[in-house]
């Protein structure tokens, strides 16, 4: 029988009631067993339970409980998804994972597809793992939305893009989903001369049948490092391929519009800047349901921006800026001028207002991949020795570790300060944030030193 340590009693709950403890495992809720967190928050949900304790000494306890119908045990466990997480069982041609260098900490190295982590986190998945029952298992306990790696409706091209044989039962899977009506979002990783073109006008036209439960799909390019030697030979995607792209994609959303009163397919914002045109209005997004994979990201920056902007020059003289100050940031090549135009906003709208913008070549992974958040402390480091960033240096939240201060390469943030010899505040990637933050600093002088983020 599984068993669920448990870490944590809090205070005033149930659990303290029960004179449960730290250390104590859980074993059933009445009469059932508990494979992850979804199985416990599906059974506490009763009015009563009948809970199967083992103390520390092993003792068990069946213990009776009447509580209200939304009222929580109070119980918290060694880990938070109450289970292992489920390996990735694809082997795709696109994958990041095989294109890290070696050297890295172990958990970069790790392939989760658990779907679990879709409804926890906001993952896409690629269903490949699972069976009817997982996917019953979903329905039945009404978990949504599901973030679904569609790739392509073509099944003998999903099998061979995944290489594997059960990832054509996509549609069998969507199916169920969709009957069930619950809501889902799609992702395509788009290959050049494999799933794109012909191929994925047939995967939009395909997804667009599973409107409205399924929301919205996003195509992406392909990412690809400088460490592919051995693996499915890729190309990258030139000016003409991104041009051909958006007006596929417009050519649906007028379609989707149309039918639905919405755009449903989103491109993400690496193809508008590569072809060379200005990325969608905010309307276009659907309310930025795909944020996440890079959708509207620009679009979201600009429109914070200028109501930071707005509400700035509605401030009483008083708490405007009372002195001049020059800060710097840091971007990917990818959006290295729309950070500059980002940068004139602010300095137009408060001419004490500096912020030089330096676009950092990711050298760890390669120059083909552009973005912010994949760049190293160490290639930002190197690239900004020497160079005069300022009162400080502002650095995107998500060039981070989620839930730590370290980049990708193991720098700290800590030691890319001492480094660098300047103080390094951390800000969220949003256009309110970033003006915020400068108007925080030309309040106040940091010590040399100083490294993370401004108090609220």
């Amino acid at each position: 029988m599984k068993k669920h340590k448990i870490t944590q009693i809090e205070p005033g709950s149930i659990a303290e009631e029960l004179e449960l403890s730290v250390g104590d495992y859980l074993l059933t809720i009445n009469g059932k067993e508990i494979v992850d967190i979804f199985d416990y928050q599906f059974l506490v949900e009763d009015e009563e339970l009948e809970i199967l304790i083992e103390r520390a000494d092993g003792e068990e306890w069946l213990l009776e409980v009447e509580k209200d119908y939304d009222e929580d045990l109070g119980l918290c466990f060694a880990e938070s998804l109450m289970d292992n997480y489920r390996r990735c069982s694809n082997n795709c041609v696109f994958c990041f994972i095989d294109q890290n260098p070696p050297g890295m900490r172990e958990t970069i190295y790790f392939k989760d597809d658990d779907t679990r982590l879709s409804f926890l986190q906001g993952n896409y998945v690629t269903l490949t793992n699972l069976q009817e029952k997982d996917i019953q298992r979903i329905i039945d306990y009404k978990l949504a939305p599901i973030n679904i790696s569609v790739h392509t409706t073509n099944e003998k091209l999903r099998c061979e893009m995944l290489h594997n044989r059960f990832a054509g039962r996509l549609k069998q899977y969507m199916d169920m989903l969709y009957k069930a009506e619950i809501p889902m979002n799609a992702q395509v990783v788009l290959c050049k001369g494999l799933n794109d073109g012909a191929e994925l006008d047939k995967t939009i036209s395909d997804l667009m049948e599973y409107a409205p439960y399924l929301e919205s799909m996003s195509v992406v390019p392909v990412g690809l490092s400088k460490y592919r030697e051995g693996l499915y030979p890729l190309e990258a995607f030139d000016k003409e391929d991104a041009k051909r792209l958006v007006g596929q994609i417009e050519k649906y959303q007028t379609i989707a519009m149309e039918r639905f009163g919405y755009h449903f397919v989103h491109a993400s914002d690496e193809w508008y800047i590569n072809a060379g045109v200005e990325v969608p209005t905010a309307e276009t997004y659907d309310g930025y349901v795909q944020l996440e994979n890079g959708v509207g990201m620009t679009r979201l920056l600009y429109e914070e921006l200028d109501a930071a902007i707005a509400d700035y020059r509605d401030l009483p003289a008083k708490k405007m800026a009372k002195k001049e100050i020059r800060v710097s940031t840091i971007s990917g090549m990818l959006i290295h001028e729309i950070m500059r135009d980002c940068a004139g906003r602010i300095h137009s709208a408060e001419p004490k207002f500096t912020m030089d913008v330096h676009a950092i070549k990711n050298e760890f992974f390669g120059e083909r991949i552009t973005v912010t958040g994949l760049l190293t402390g160490g290639d930002i480091a190197r690239q900004l020795s020497g160079t005069d960033l300022g009162e400080a240096l502002l650095l995107p939240q998500n060039c981070l570790k989620a839930d730590e201060d370290i980049f990708l390469d193991d720098m700290t943030v800590e030691q890319l300060q001492k480094a660098l010899q300047v103080p390094i505040v951390i800000v969220k990637c949003s256009g309110l944030d970033l003006f915020d933050t400068i108007l925080a600093l030309s309040k106040r002088r940091l010590p040399v030193d100083f490294c993370g983020r401004l108090e609220e």
